[in-house]
């Protein structure tokens, strides 16, 4: 070992680089995996994250607390969530109907939760005895109640009412929060639950209420530390439930369906990529030790000449492989955990711990083994040569068939892997290191080209007089490994390049997604109480329309919906090519020719001029819709006798401001008995506002037939607009339901829309339309077709809000309230929202969603990827150094030789530079030409994102930032390596000539 010191130092460089891979690894990956998993918790709706049990329960002995603390022991004695705390509720349909005559009844549930005051913001008194109710703040105003107010409530609107009373008006404090998770806590086509004490299900009339018992399970099992299987939990317990007669509702499948995916992803990706830079530097030991044969192979002809046995050889030779490579791992064991640690950003869960220490020791074992088979399989190889061979000074040129046979194998299998990795959308098998192969498979054509060329190259330079290249290329194809050198630099300079580019590609698409996902910089999702009432305050806190856009999106619908203000669409939003021209939806919008529009009512009456053609009083509603809020104000004009006639009705709401929008007339006709509609017209000759006085509707408006439509239900009225009147006239039902509304138009019809993907089914045999647009199907007209649009992706129309909302008349549309902040928007934009009513929900950014989707399996295994090649880039480096080292002396001596017949020194030491740098130079060109060739050959893209996402195009692998970025640092850590390598080749050469 002290005669080869130099060797001995290279085994164990390339020994502690192999370890602190392998080592990293399970550090690395068991961290990220549970980080990984952790971000995919966070990320999923709150709903994702409760278990719920119910069953329907009966208040015995009048106490509600024994039945539901009964329930909730059933149910844990059952299924136990370890460190998660139930949450006990019960819930009973109930109706709501005032006092009033003929008042209409709305569905309302009554509800207890646990710890109810601590998860709203209260306004009055928490309820604290029986009777005592909190209703939501929607509820109040809807209702026009407020604490201390009773509200009756029924089993069913005929039945005895409930003496409850409104302590409170509530607020949710959060509600995306798994406490609200639970839909049986919402409104659900009804009035917002009423929250009460447990001892008000004591009365008779809730005491048959549903029993409910919510589990929030802790991150760690949802996580699955420590191999925790949360299905194999609940469905243990499922058939128990079952049985006892509970509901069990487990949201969590998806959940742990993607927690799996992304913690097989991320320990697969690093499995991936430690496996090839372990084969990689397993190869760079075989060829450090085939480098330094020479050496070794004196002792093996001398010991075989004292008649030694080829075991006893064996155990002799490769023992001095032991102690470097011993020294290595050693070496590399800290090194390797403090780059995991490092990289991952912290240390496994607590709980897999034990896990990284036993991947630990697995790695010392499985590199110290390899390494040591691979030391003694080329030794073994050495000693099956005859004596004289051994004792040759002269290595033998012929290349060997076994190396042939092993090219053509990893030929063939880097076929199999290009197969598989375009078979599909995801590689499979050997589809997963299809590039490395791809990249080995090109290097290893090269490498044939190697040998020949650099002999022919180096003769005729030789020939032609220059004789420090000629003397280069000679020694190039004269070095025993060289090709095999050649083709581990080639391969790991091409995996650097790939892995950065990989890395790259994936941020721009992370950013690429989270532009298209979100639609604008930052994005709040809001609560409102109605369309008009979202608009007009976000309209209001932003009067500008720089920095702030409405938009409602309706997944849905089919298609899905985004309606947006348009006129703010270019300040706010963050457009791409794929979303189509920004101008197209406004410019549609601006060039329709809608109807004069009508002024708003302001005032606190109505006066209605119209004459009654029927033989019976008739019956006639003004609906309209105030603009602050979009309550809808009605004003009935009862009991209108035939003939001409002026009816005046209040409308207070109206008075308040900006006012009210017309919307329609509703005629309702008695059917009469022959069975035939009460025959007669009804004629509208103005209406106007009193208080202060102003027309709303004259001749040039009642007599414009473009501004005037029926609905579609049953059979619709007939219209006239002769003599600047609107003439309305019942036709004949035949027995079929008869049409009631007839409706102002607002804006051009029909609703114009930007639509991506296919169109639907049903507008290829029937007119385009969408029922979202208020009553029936409301025609559209498509204005643009593009690929993309923002928030729907490749399928999905866009429409204008404002648009929409009045083509919908006096229906409110439906969808999640959004708003969309312009980039650099201050954070006072918030504030003026909620002063404007609004409740933000939630706020979300690009840069927020980027960092989600970067915490990803493929993304996570990415970053390790990233260090492996580099380890590999160093392995070559090493290889290169070994090669170096172990031809130093005799090529020291053949240049020394030159010199003493006329070859001067500075020529010698330039020749003994050139001979490791042109084994550099051609490596690394190769390496670069075969990352650029790969990308094609296996169709790489940029990592896949683990739901599969795919909306816009991904971006190249292979950029040229990331090639001049992988070009560098190769270039520069092989430089320095051949540099450092060829120093005391020059020593040796420089000096005087004995």
């Amino acid at each position: 070992m002290r005669a080869r010191a130099a060797q001995s130092l290279m085994l164990l460089v390339l020994a502690g680089l192999l370890t602190t891979a392998a080592v990293a690894g399970p550090w690395y990956g068991l961290t990220v995996a549970s980080r990984v998993a952790a971000a995919d918790v966070a990320a999923a709706p709150a709903a994702q994250r409760v278990l719920s049990m119910q069953r329907q329960g009966t208040v015995e002995g009048g106490d509600a607390r024994a039945g539901l603390t009964g329930f909730g022991r059933s149910v844990s004695d059952r299924l136990t969530i370890t460190g998660a705390t139930p949450l006990l509720g019960a819930t009973r349909p109930m109706v709501y109907r005032s006092n009033a005559l003929n008042a209409a009844s709305s569905a309302i549930p009554v509800a207890y939760r646990d710890d109810f005051c601590g998860h709203v913001r209260l306004t009055g008194a928490c309820p604290a005895a029986a009777a005592d109710a909190a209703i939501s703040g929607q509820t109040a105003k809807r209702l026009k109640l407020a604490p201390g107010d009773p509200i009756p409530v029924r089993q069913s609107p005929g039945a005895d009412p409930v003496p409850l009373r409104v302590t409170a008006v509530y607020e949710l404090d959060d509600p995306a929060s798994a406490y609200w998770a639970n839909p049986a806590y919402r409104a659900q086509a009804s009035l917002d639950p009423i929250f009460t004490v447990l001892e008000s299900f004591n009365a008779q009339q809730l005491a048959t209420p549903v029993f409910v018992t919510d589990i929030e399970v802790p991150e760690p099992l949802l996580r699955g530390d420590n191999g925790y299987s949360l299905r194999r939990v609940v469905n243990a317990a499922r058939p128990e439930l079952i049985a006892d007669g509970v509901e069990v509702t487990d949201p969590t499948r998806d959940l742990l369906r993607q927690v799996g995916d992304d913690r097989t992803s991320v320990l697969l990706g690093v499995l991936v990529a430690l496996g090839q830079v372990l084969v990689l530097g397993w190869a760079a030991l075989g060829l450090a030790g085939r480098a330094s044969l020479p050496a070794r192979r004196d002792d093996a002809g001398l010991l075989k000449l004292r008649g030694n046995t080829r075991g006893g050889m064996l155990r002799m030779i490769s023992g001095q492989h032991l102690p470097p490579l011993a020294a290595g791992v050693l070496a590399g064991v800290p090194i390797g955990f403090l780059a995991g640690w490092r990289l991952a950003g912290g240390l496994p869960v607590r709980s897999e711990l034990w896990l990284a220490l036993l991947g630990t020791l697995a790695a010392v074992v499985v590199v110290l083994l390899v390494a040591m088979l691979v030391m003694v399989a080329v030794d073994a190889v050495m000693l099956r040569l005859p004596i004289a061979t051994l004792l040759r000074r002269a290595a033998a040129k012929r290349r060997g068939r076994a190396a042939d046979i092993l090219d053509l194998i990893l030929l063939a299998l880097a076929a199999a892997a290009i197969y598989q990795a375009r078979s599909g959308d995801r590689p499979t098998g050997l589809g997963v290191v299809a590039p490395g192969l791809t990249a080995l498979a090109i290097a290893l054509v090269l490498a044939r080209l190697l040998r020949s060329v650099t002999g022919w190259a180096g003769g005729l330079a030789v020939r032609q007089g220059r004789l420090r290249s000629g003397l280069a290329a000679v020694q190039v194809s004269r070095q025993p490994a060289a090709d095999r050198v050649f083709v581990l630099v080639a391969t790991a300079v091409a995996m650097l390049a790939l892995g950065a580019g990989s890395l790259a590609a994936a941020d721009r698409d992370r950013v690429d997604r989270a532009g298209v996902e979100l639609g604008a910089q930052r994005v709040l999702t809001v609560g409102a109480g109605s369309t008009t009432e979202f608009l007009a305050a976000v309209r209001a806190a932003d009067p500008d329309g720089r920095t702030a856009m409405a938009a409602l999106v309706d997944l849905n619908s089919n298609p899905p919906i985004l309606a947006v203000d348009s006129s703010r669409l270019a300040a706010v939003a963050g457009w791409r090519a794929e979303f189509g021209p920004e101008t197209a939806l406004p410019a549609a919008i601006a060039g329709a020719r809608p109807p004069a529009p009508l002024p708003l009512i302001t005032g606190d009456r109505l006066e209605l001029r119209l004459r009654n053609g029927r033989p019976l009083p008739a019956l006639l509603t003004v609906t309209m819709q105030q603009e602050k809020d979009g309550a809808t104000v009605e004003a009935k004009f009862d009991n209108v006798q035939p003939g001409e006639r002026s009816v005046t009705a209040r409308v207070p709401a109206c008075a308040v401001a900006p006012g009210c929008r017309f919307v329609r007339f509703q005629l309702s006709t008695p059917i009469t008995e022959t069975g035939k509609p009460t025959p007669g017209p009804v004629v509208i000759e103005g209406l106007r506002q009193l208080g202060p006085d102003r027309q709303i509707l004259g001749p040039e408006q009642l007599g414009d037939v473009k501004r005037w439509f029926t609905d579609i239900t049953g059979v619709a009225l007939e219209l006239s607009t002769t003599g600047g009147r609107l003439t309305m006239t019942a036709g004949d039902t035949r027995g079929q339901t008869a049409g009631d509304r007839v409706y102002a138009a607002e804006v051009a019809r029909p609703l114009p829309v930007v639509l991506a993907g296919p169109q639907p089914q049903e507008w290829r045999f029937d007119d385009s339309s969408s029922p979202r647009f208020g009553a029936g199907e409301n025609p559209v007209t498509v204005v643009a077709d593009v690929p993309v649009l923002p928030v729907l992706g490749n399928a999905g129309m866009m429409v204008d809000l404002d648009t929409a909302r009045r083509t919908a008349a006096d229906a409110n549309l439906v969808g999640a309230y959004q708003v969309w902040l312009a980039p650099g928007a201050p954070d006072t934009v918030l504030d003026r929202l909620r002063d404007a009513g609004l409740t933000v929900v939630a706020d979300r950014t690009t840069a927020g969603r980027e960092e989600q989707l970067a915490a990803q399996g493929g993304a996570a295994a990415a970053r390790f990827g990233l260090l492996t090649v580099i380890i590999a880039l160093l392995l070559a480096a090493g290889a290169v150094a070994v090669t170096a080292a172990s031809d130093r002396d005799a090529y020291a001596a053949q240049l020394r030789s030159l010199r003493v017949q006329g070859l001067s020194e500075p020529s010698a030491v330039a020749a003994g530079y050139l001979g490791i740098a042109a084994l550099v130079v051609v490596g690394l060109i190769a390496g670069l030409l075969a990352a650029k060739l790969t990308v094609p050959i296996v169709d790489l893209a940029a990592p896949p994102f683990g739901d599969g996402w795919r909306v816009v195009p991904p971006p190249g692998p292979l950029g040229w930032t990331a090639l001049g970025v992988a070009a560098f640092a190769a270039t520069a850590t092989l430089a320095i390596t051949g540099v450092l390598s060829a120093r005391p080749l020059a020593r040796k050469v420089r000096g005087g000539l004995r």
